[in-house]
């Protein structure tokens, strides 16, 4: 019979993990051997069992310490000075000297062993949308008049000439816009020369009267299929909401096809749960990302009558009324723009080499719009500068607030025109199109609230995007 010691050692040894390794069965046996052979030592000189004993001891201890040693070394998270060989260290070498002299010394970005937990914090909003007062139509925000290019001419006479979504826009026209003054400047939907193919973002004509009556818009958008469908908490929504705010769900057709073979299904008013479902057809760009900030950036455009509007994500099931939403970050504090600030990173260098380790976009295309922000005057952002203008340089751009006022209307084209210009990723252009709205515009405030994330996460529900899970009934999300 096993000896009550060895048999702990046997129970410990299954408790900690699966099946043991030829080497370390054959460990335990001789441990557990030792401890069932004590008739038989007596029949042995006393020097070799003594020997065999220390031998036994010995191995016990030793895998004892091990087994220990590494318990510890879990718990603790500590790192051994392993050398993972010529190859990784000369890879090393390489990435540090292809940062010196851009800027990047000083910032070495390490993937974490553990995801890093973010959760929402108080917000004090009103008890009743009874109790929201909107502001007078005095407020002091700067009035000038906006147009838009609606159309583009082959101008330079070129046989290849490809009307596009965002135009053609020349470096010194860009240059241009950024004066807060009266002007038609592009911003998106712009058509080609008469005839020509239409250069996308296609509305019915039916979704484009009811979005002209919307004067505030809680909106978001799913292309490519890409998320879950995700409805406002309808309990949560004031009955003055629903009936004076617009909820707009753009979608392309592959997306409502999957939706509908989900049960997501439009009644006869074209609504599912609260979300007023408008197809967009013939999608203006290949990448969805960058379709998606067609009605991200431009809400102006897509609902000219609107006063207001709040931007979601997919990603997040809102449960505050839109109206308490207003309220508190717009109305309260004379704001006509809010935005959160990035749970994690605050300067835009740590968010290029962010979008480089994770292959966000492609590294070229990354380098080129960021040599092109430095040479322009973008700087690192420094918290303990007094002149700094915002709490942070980088954005969680899920979660956006607007009074549609000049200059926030001014502010979200020139935003979109360059994720036409450069890349999709918005938070790195976010930084260096607001410090020089404000450089070129130094006696003209733009009213900007950059308000906590962990605000934002009180204000709706996160999600993860679609995965190759079964996605939630859709009673559940009512």
């Amino acid at each position: 019979m096993i000896s009550s010691f060895g048999r702990n050692v046997r129970m410990a040894l299954y408790r900690h993990g699966t099946e043991l390794l030829p080497e370390r069965r054959e460990i335990t046996g001789s441990i557990i051997r030792h401890f069932d052979r004590s008739d038989y030592a007596s029949r042995i000189r006393r020097g070799k069992r003594f020997a065999r004993l220390s031998k036994l001891r010995l191995t016990f201890w030793m895998f004892v310490l091990a087994v220990v040693s590494l318990i510890y070394l879990s718990v603790f998270d500590v790192k051994l000075p392993l050398h993972v060989g010529k190859r990784n260290s000369n890879s090393a070498t390489t990435r540090h000297k292809s940062q010196e002299g851009s800027g990047f010394e000083g910032f070495e970005f390490t993937k974490p062993k553990h995801r890093k937990q973010h959760f929402p914090c108080e917000v004090k909003f009103l008890e009743s949308v009874d109790n929201v007062i909107e502001p007078m139509e005095s407020v002091n925000f700067e009035q000038f008049s906006l147009n838009y290019v609606d159309r583009e001419e082959n101008f330079d006479g070129i046989d290849a000439f490809e009307p596009r979504f965002g135009g053609h826009q020349t470096l010194e026209e860009r240059e241009n816009t950024f004066y807060a003054r009266n002007q038609t400047m592009h911003c998106g939907f712009v058509k080609g020369p008469e005839g020509s193919p239409s250069t996308g973002y296609d509305l019915d004509l039916e979704d484009k009267e009811y979005m002209n009556t919307c004067h505030i818009v809680v909106s978001s958008c799913i292309f490519g299929s890409s998320d879950f469908l995700r409805r406002p908490t309808s309990r949560k929504i004031s009955e003055y909401s629903k009936k004076n705010v617009c909820f707009v769900m753009f979608l392309d057709e592959q997306t409502i096809s999957k939706l509908s073979s989900e049960g997501h299904v439009r009644d006869d008013r074209g609504y599912i749960g609260l979300w007023k479902i408008v197809i967009v057809r013939n999608l203006p760009y290949v990448d969805m990302r960058r379709t998606g900030k067609v009605p991200k950036f431009l809400s102006h455009r897509l609902f000219p009558s609107a006063r207001f509007s709040i931007w979601l994500d997919s990603k997040m099931r809102l449960h505050t009324d839109p109206m308490l939403i207003l309220e508190y970050f717009l109305f309260r504090n004379g704001s006509e723009y809010a935005i959160s600030n990035h749970y994690d990173r605050h300067c835009v260098w740590e968010e290029v080499l962010q979008n480089k380790r994770l292959n966000k976009y492609n590294h070229s295309a990354i380098d080129e719009q960021f040599n092109f922000y430095q040479s322009d005057g973008l700087t690192k952002f420094d918290p303990s500068d007094p002149d700094t203008l915002l709490p942070s340089y980088v954005p969680e751009g899920s979660f956006i607030v607007r009074a549609h006022t000049p200059m926030s209307n001014l502010f979200s084209c020139l935003w979109f025109n360059e994720v036409d210009r450069f890349t999709s990723r918005d938070q790195l252009s976010f930084a260096y199109t607001y410090l020089k709205l404000r450089r070129k515009n130094p006696d003209k405030p733009f009213f900007l609230n950059m308000f906590k994330d962990c605000e934002r996460r009180a204000l709706a529900k996160l999600f993860r995007h679609r995965t190759a899970e079964s996605p939630p009934p859709p009673n559940s999300i009512l």
